[in-house]
């Protein structure tokens, strides 16, 4: 990260613009060598609007406990990984990109009227079997302290090394039995849409999702994390703690789903999976640091 050139906004880069961008941005190709630009953007003094914070915890099933949702910066610092992948250099089309993991790690609870400060920047590309996977990190302050920070990978497909990694031998799951069954509305796309910014086409509507190759709309990979740690946020560590997802099968909604967790090495290991109890959603680990 020293090496980072890091550029100061004045102000959140408007998600319109950016997505207006995406669409120019469309028939990008990463070529033979690609590499990311080595630029960061840093947002200062980020103030939270209650009525804003009230509609995420409402989607995602929080409930008001004077502190931030675990997954609630990640909404102030999406609109900073959009404009990043807009930057002249960037190797990558972003609306043809997946969001394929997501990491956080809270070093202590953040108290609502505290003010933020964002950094991000990218980093960790990687060539993999079918394409390409890189890193958008960010990190969060507030009066000096480092109080949160995350790391959200992306896979692009194609241009890839055909080499399979070795991921161990991994038997079939076993079904979940001890589950907390969700009902996940139809409209949950364009809810979370309309509080994270994201309104990508693939989560509103099934003609707008069809567009781009789905049945029907599918649900953000973030709102299955916070919706998890939602279920899961009275059990949360007041120490600094981990929380890893991989997100597995898109979730085509409306949907019914099965929530799970068990405490596991210290933290708990927890499971969004499909009505069938076996297909999976989401993978979660939660650790203390």
């Amino acid at each position: 990260m020293s090496d980072v050139n890091f550029r100061e906004l004045r102000h959140a880069p408007a998600m319109p613009v950016n997505f207006a961008k995406a669409v120019m941005r469309a028939r990008v190709k990463p070529g033979k060598n690609p590499q990311l630009p080595n630029v960061g953007l840093r947002l200062n003094d980020v103030g939270l609007d209650a009525g804003h914070l009230a509609a995420y915890r409402k989607v995602c099933g929080f409930s008001d406990d004077g502190r931030l949702p675990v997954t609630y910066p990640h909404i102030h610092a999406f609109p900073l990984h959009m404009a990043l992948m807009m930057e002249d250099g960037f190797p990558f089309p972003a609306m043809g990109l997946v969001h394929v993991r997501n990491s956080i790690t809270q070093y202590r609870p953040i108290a609502e009227r505290e003010q933020l400060n964002i950094k991000c920047y990218l980093g960790n590309l990687t060539q993999v079997e079918k394409g390409y996977e890189f890193s958008i990190f960010t990190v969060v302050s507030t009066g000096g302290e480092r109080v949160w920070a995350s790391e959200s990978v992306n896979f692009f497909r194609g241009g890839g090394s055909g080499v399979k990694a070795d991921k161990g031998s991994r038997g079939t799951p076993e079904p979940v039995t001890d589950a907390i069954e969700w009902k996940v509305p139809g409209n949950t796309g364009r809810r979370y849409g309309a509080v994270s910014g994201d309104r990508n086409p693939i989560h509103l509507y099934p003609l707008t999702a069809k567009l781009f190759g789905f049945k029907r709309q599918i649900a953000h990979g973030m709102w299955s994390k916070a919706r998890a740690l939602g279920q899961l946020q009275h059990e949360l560590p007041e120490e600094a703690f981990t929380v890893a997802v991989q997100f597995k099968v898109p979730m085509f909604i409306p949907a019914t789903v099965k929530f799970a967790r068990e405490e596991k090495d210290g933290g708990l290991d927890f499971r969004v999976v499909a009505k069938d109890g076996v297909k999976p959603h989401l993978t979660g680990q939660l650790r203390p640091v």
